[in-house]
């Protein structure tokens, strides 16, 4: 009889999207674990969560429990293991053993870094104590626990400053907004969100913001944070006074490398990784907010869930294409406001790219198109969502856009393709959900395994299980598919054991 060989052990460090993830492309490859058992170490106490819907839940429309990635009957099967509220403390290579805040200990054959990244306080006196933890109304803007306090003080009539006018600064803001109190965003920039919006666009979104109620501080800096008359106030560096009941931080993020350093690996701003994820030591591999890939840092989940994939493919004894980088399309979830942004945003100085844009203030909408040889390279969309998946897929897969680039503005009102076209024109290979990387391919497939809703498809596929920013074009291949390909009699119950694809994420975004 031939012994049996133990599975290859995994230790991933921190139940995040990254952490969490890793584990479900892993089991989808090998669900009974006779390959690969993983063990995943999670310092929060929480089961994994998406914290991509972390403004909804502060703006009230969905709660703690609805955004978990996991049914609760999913830790009931032993082959998921998770530590809950258990950090690793320390690495020891050379033995290949790891040490826990529980005082116990586990070997690993393959040690996984998902260690992810923390908020960042600004030096401003009066905003954090000694040992770097915030003072008592300040929060950060990354856990569950800072939703909790964010929820608990925004309500009608508070004063709420947040810092940094950034993705999650205007997020957090917006939700804020939602609770009924008075907002003041403070930034240093002229225009907010610099990194996805060029100067035009940044000034249409400081007028939507404005018009939905914040006030709005650009070109200023916190420059102390103190108590006056029983309230917090936030001197800003322009001279003027903000009186605040919350102060939210949302000044950047640092990659947490500290129990890389410990151990001895090679680090840049992240810990440096190749392109199968392994760092300087070959038996540990790093990915999501963590990870410097190609001197990169993305600090984005769709780029952290690509390389789950690759890096389960290869442990899982895959031959796959290692990693070799992500094209992100970045949407902001804040309710009432639809904003995409990709590739380049600012306008090129050579005489290759062609650049066309169209600004209307009063209405909150801005649109800009960056071609270079007939392939989109960037695009900003701002109030005009009925072209942000037609322009997706030109910018993911690089194929040429129409003659007429009118066409890419204005979609359908200029007899263009628009996210809410037909279906049939969509390429198999058209990314129809980002943040899980769902094609046309993989929602047809479920079709026929039947699934036959939104819902079910998103069960079966996790399309619309992340941002939600997909739903309306899920809902549309669906009503397509009931017309083009309708369902049988013997075709209406999901064939989940041949899903290629399992959902863990239980809740679709609304």
């Amino acid at each position: 009889m031939t012994e049996r060989t133990a599975p290859h052990r995994v230790i991933v460090v921190g139940n995040g999207l990254a952490g969490a993830r890793v584990q479900d492309e892993i089991l989808r490859r090998d669900p009974t674990g006779t390959r690969v058992h993983v063990a995943v170490y999670g310092d929060e106490p929480h089961p994994a969560y998406n914290r991509i819907l972390l403004s909804t839940v502060v703006a009230g429309r969905l709660t703690a429990n609805d955004i978990g990635l996991r049914p609760p009957s999913w830790a009931d099967d032993p082959a998921h293991e998770v530590h809950l509220g258990v950090a690793v403390t320390a690495v020891d290579r050379a033995r290949r053993t790891v040490t826990r805040s529980d005082g116990g200990t586990d070997t690993y054959d393959t040690l996984v870094l998902a260690t992810g990244s923390s908020a960042v306080l600004p030096p401003v006196p009066g905003m954090a104590h000694d040992d770097g933890r915030p003072v008592p109304g300040v929060v950060t803007f990354r856990t569950l626990e800072d939703c909790a306090v964010i929820a608990e003080s925004a309500g009608p009539g508070s004063r709420v400053v947040v810092i940094g006018a950034g993705l999650l600064g205007v997020e957090a803001a917006r939700g804020a907004a939602l609770r009924g109190a008075q907002v003041t965003v403070v930034h240093p920039k002229s225009h907010p969100m610099e990194k996805q919006l060029d100067a035009a666009g940044g000034a249409v979104l400081a007028r939507v913001l404005g018009e939905l109620g914040m006030d709005l501080a650009l070109g200023a800096r916190a420059s102390a944070v103190r108590t006056a008359d029983g309230a917090l106030q936030v001197d800003l560096t322009d001279g003027t006074s903000v009186a605040a009941d919350l102060v939210v931080v949302t000044a950047g993020a640092r990659p947490d490398t500290d129990l890389a350093a410990a151990c001895g690996l090679t680090i840049g701003r992240g810990v440096v990784v190749d392109d199968r994820l392994r760092t300087s030591d070959p038996h540990i591999r790093a990915l999501g907010d963590c990870a410097e890939h190609r001197g990169e840092v993305h600090g984005l989940v769709q780029p952290a869930w690509e390389m789950a994939a690759v890096l389960a493919d290869d442990l899982c004894g895959g031959d796959g294409p290692g990693y070799g980088g992500s094209a992100v399309v970045t949407r902001l979830k804040a309710h009432g406001i639809d904003l995409a942004s990709m590739g380049c945003v600012e306008t090129p100085d050579d005489d290759e790219a062609e650049v066309l844009t169209l600004s209307d203030p009063t209405r909150g909408r801005y649109a800009k198109v960056i071609v270079r040889k007939d392939r989109l390279v960037g695009a900003v969309m701002l109030g005009n969502p009925e072209v942000v998946g037609t322009l997706g897929q030109y910018f993911d897969a690089g194929t040429p856009v129409p003659s007429d680039r009118m066409t890419l503005l204005l979609g359908h009102l200029a007899g263009g393709p628009a996210e809410t076209a037909s279906p049939s024109t969509m390429p198999d290979a058209a990314v129809v959900c980002r943040c899980n990387t769902v094609t046309k391919k993989h929602l047809v497939s479920a079709w026929r395994r039947g699934c036959h809703t939104t819902a079910a498809m998103a069960q079966a596929t996790r399309a619309t299980t992340g941002c939600g920013s997909c739903v309306s074009a899920v809902d549309g291949l669906c009503d397509w598919l009931h017309r083009a390909d309708p369902p049988t009699a013997d075709s209406s119950t999901p064939a989940s054991s041949s899903d290629p694809r399992p959902a863990t994420l239980v809740r679709s975004s609304t």
